[in-house]
């Protein structure tokens, strides 16, 4: 029983909970970029370069010859896909390139908490000040 506890009490901490929101909102943050790779960026690309479809650049490492890559997978010839690695970097650098304009922004945001001062207390009186009132004090006795 106590290890049903124990564990409750691990994954009800609140950076494991954060964690597995983040790992799930990565997760759908992926599918949407690599959407925006596979569907908009690369047909772009591959227009400006003469109609090339990035995902169909390979090379046969045996013999034969094949039409696409998707034929070459299927006769089980060994390939040197690196349409598919080129898209993949480029997946890659836009999700990097993502993540670090929104960390950009949550540290702007930090900076200015950090950076309000907070309110003064009014300071009292220094020691010397009130040993000063001491003395005149003990003066006028």
């Amino acid at each position: 029983m106590g290890f049903i506890k124990e564990f409750k009490e691990f994954a009800m901490k609140g950076n494991v909970m954060d964690m597995a929101v983040g790992v799930i909102i990565g997760g759908a943050f992926g599918k949407i970029v690599s959407s925006l790779v596979d569907d908009i960026l690369m047909p772009i690309i591959g227009k400006l370069t003469g109609n090339v479809s990035f995902v169909d650049l390979f090379v046969t490492l045996g013999d034969g010859e094949y039409s696409s890559l998707a034929a070459a997978k299927e006769a089980g010839a060994a390939v040197f896909a690196y349409g598919q690695f080129i898209q993949n970097v480029v997946d890659f650098l836009i999700v990097a390139f993502c993540i670090f304009l929104m960390l950009k922004g949550i540290n702007k945001l930090n900076r200015k908490k950090v950076e309000e001062p907070a309110p003064e207390e009014p300071k009292g009186p220094t020691q010397e000040e009130l040993l000063a009132e001491i003395r005149d004090l003990l003066k006028k006795k």
